[in-house]
């Protein structure tokens, strides 16, 4: 009895020639760690996962380093009513970007946030052109992240007495030397970033809640202070609507107050989950994620009511005006004020060494949602998904625009807000969109009016501080110009993860072999796809090519599906067509296609293939914007160039040959 028919070409081909590893000791150590492509069997191989809390401590660092300021800018633009308008941000915070970003998790599990729950709404090149607006916002808010919360912390260390005087008139050299440290600790590694956040996120909050509690004890037990707050508190407010207005009309000032929201579904590839298989292993981790959130926001909460209370209450309000003792630190002025200097100095340095490292939060979403994008679109270089070498880039980006604004914290407070707020509202419209396509009319009405409620804090912002959409528009312009340089140098590559043929096409491969141990691939365009098309091209070419006389053909398609991914597996099927025998694929690009095609079936077969295509007609320069937008033009010769640089030895390259 005869056995299973042994194919010459297995289910699956590796890409053809594998990027060779790095020779040297330092290039092996810059490309060591990678992001892996957004995708469900998407490994998170660049850092070892870490326990849901302590992630959180992570992105708490920029989280709960608000504290540091929050309470200041709330007194000062809401005066006595501050408490309130901290109070909507808290039901903000519980009642609407908790559930938003609970769903975000479990919709994009992968830490693409609502980048990629939107990435879907537009097909081709619309939906590409969307993703690089919105990762233009995000590289916004969170490089200014970086930069503000440095140049914020060399603000605190130039006003403490603690540190020498000679400090004073350098705060741009202070800034650029507080950036490369952190810049520094990722290059380290992520574990090294996570051990250094868990002790500083620990003291900071340690230190607020003994100033917390020891300034409840004293408005409770002082008599005085609680009647006087209450006194300015309704004062001439007209009712319930004069203290809820002014409230309002803060707002938007205060909703930066919730920008570790997305850092934290950024950061769920480095959440530690369990499982058996992958399927339950991304549920531990979704619902660890949800759990990270959730006590964040549960933690920010308690904290921000309780701040905004005691220093409302107990700091006189001539001292949050510009020049007093509490502006932008009004917390701070409490530990000096009721404990002494040496208590105040220790508040002092812990707010310098969070928010110093508050961009720690940042720089962690940037390399885990970026380089997830823009290799796979062509749009940056394959070193792009390393780690180290990203950090640099960004480091040295936080540099120049800490040169350019003069480490000025106001001057980049506008971008910082702009960036937040677009990705907070971009989250909004992402979550609705998911409910209404679910039909689920409740959460689809409230994530509506959370959008609506984002996108006026959003306007107030840019009519309060223009220059912010300004920047936001420099940073987008830069990722654009970047994608597509880098897009048009990387087309001739072989774009390609694997090619994969079904069982036809693997007997078809080998019935050309057993007939005459040779490939003569013929390419075609499908126009009606049946006999009398294939019948007329293999006359065609074997008048115009040197196809042998008695050869047996195969005939390769290649159907364009989108021309703006940038690679992909390729499944090849075998489809029989009166008599002809027809390999056809999908790919964002044919010329590609078929080099990876015919690469492949050299290395699985050992017989060096030939192609035979014919000369198209019309400008070359016209074929050329076709292939770069459309993925197909004047295919020959680009076939041949990606085989050229694929392949260095000519003996073994494919047989490429144009006739007509």
């Amino acid at each position: 009895m005869d056995g299973p028919e042994v194919l010459a070409v297995p289910e699956a081909v590796a890409r053809p020639a594998r990027p060779a590893a790095p020779a040297g000791r330092l290039a092996r150590w810059l490309l060591e760690h990678r992001v892996q492509p957004v995708g469900p069997g998407a490994a998170e191989e660049h850092a070892t996962p870490q326990a849901w809390w302590k992630v959180m401590c992570l992105t708490g660092v920029d989280y709960f380093s608000t504290l540091a300021y929050l309470p200041g800018i709330a007194a000062l633009v809401a005066g006595a009513l501050s408490p309130v308008a901290t109070l909507l941000i808290v039901a903000l915070t519980l009642l609407g970007m908790l559930p938003m970003y609970r769903r975000v998790a479990r919709e994009s599990p992968h830490g693409q946030g609502s980048v990629a729950m939107l990435e879907h709404l537009l097909p081709f090149w619309r939906g590409k052109a969307f993703v690089l607006v919105l990762l233009g916002f995000v590289v916004t808010s969170w490089i200014i992240t970086i930069t503000l919360s440095a140049a914020d912390a060399s603000v605190h260390v130039l006003e403490s007495p603690f540190f020498p005087a000679a400090l004073h008139g350098h705060a741009v050299a202070l800034t650029t030397f507080l950036l490369l440290v952190l810049g520094g600790v990722f290059l380290m590694g992520f574990s090294e970033a996570v051990s250094v956040a868990i002790p500083l996120v620990a003291v900071f909050l340690a230190l607020n809640a003994v100033v917390v509690v020891d300034g409840l004890a004293a408005i409770f037990t002082g008599g005085g202070t609680w009647s006087a707050w209450w006194d300015a508190v309704t004062a001439g407010r007209g009712g319930i609507t004069g203290i809820v207005g002014p409230a309002v009309l803060a707002f938007p000032l205060l909703v930066l107050g919730l920008s570790g929201f997305e850092t934290g579904v950024s950061m769920m590839p480095l959440v530690a989950a369990t499982g058996r298989n992958p399927e339950e292993r991304l549920r531990s981790r979704i619902r660890n994620t949800r759990k990270l959130l959730a006590g964040a926001a549960l933690i920010m909460s308690v904290y921000l009511i309780s701040t905004s209370f005691v220093t409302a209450v107990l700091i006189p309000p001539q001292e949050f005006q510009a020049g007093g003792q509490a502006n932008g630190r009004a917390l701070a002025y409490l530990a000096h004020a009721r404990f002494g200097e040496a208590f105040g100095t220790a508040y002092d340095i812990s707010t310098i060494l969070i928010l110093w490292f508050a961009g720690a939060s940042a720089m962690a979403g940037l390399i885990n949602i970026v380089p997830r994008y823009l290799p796979s679109y062509g749009m940056a270089p394959e070193w792009g998904r390393a780690v180290r070498p990203v950090v640099l880039v960004y480091t040295a980006i936080a540099i120049v625009i800490t040169l350019a604004f003069r480490a000025d914290v106001n001057a980049q407070a506008g971008a910082y807000a702009t960036g937040i707020l677009a990705m907070m509202v971009s989250g909004a419209v992402a979550v609705t969109l998911s409910a209404v396509r679910h039909r689920q009319r409740g959460a689809a009405t409230g994530f509506g009016i959370l959008a609506l409620i984002l996108v006026y804090a959003l306007v107030a912002n840019v009519i309060e501080k223009p220059d912010g959409i300004a920047i936001s528009a420099m940073f987008i312009l830069g990722i654009v110009v970047v994608s597509l340089v880098s897009r048009v140098s990387r087309t001739t590559e072989l774009r390609v993860e694997r090619i994969e043929f079904d069982q036809q096409a693997r007997r078809f491969i080998n019935d050309s072999l057993r007939q005459d141990r040779a490939l003569n691939i013929i390419a075609n365009k499908r126009q009606a796809g049946d006999g009398a098309e294939y019948a007329t091209k293999e006359l065609e070419q074997r008048g115009m090519n040197p196809v042998p006389g008695v050869a047996s053909v195969l005939f390769l398609e290649v159907e364009i599906d989108d021309p703006s991914r940038f690679s992909e597996v390729l499944h090849v099927r075998g489809v029989e067509v009166e008599g002809y025998r027809v390999l056809r694929l999908a790919s964002p690009a044919a010329p590609n296609a078929i080099a990876a095609v015919l690469l492949a079936l050299r290395d699985a077969t050992g017989i060096r293939p030939h192609c035979y295509f014919e000369w198209s007609e019309g400008s070359p320069l016209l074929h050329l914007f076709r292939y770069l937008l459309l993925g197909q033009g004047d295919t020959p010769p680009v076939v041949r160039e990606i085989i050229r640089k694929v392949e260095p030895d000519p003996a073994r390259r494919p047989g490429i040959h144009v006739g007509g």
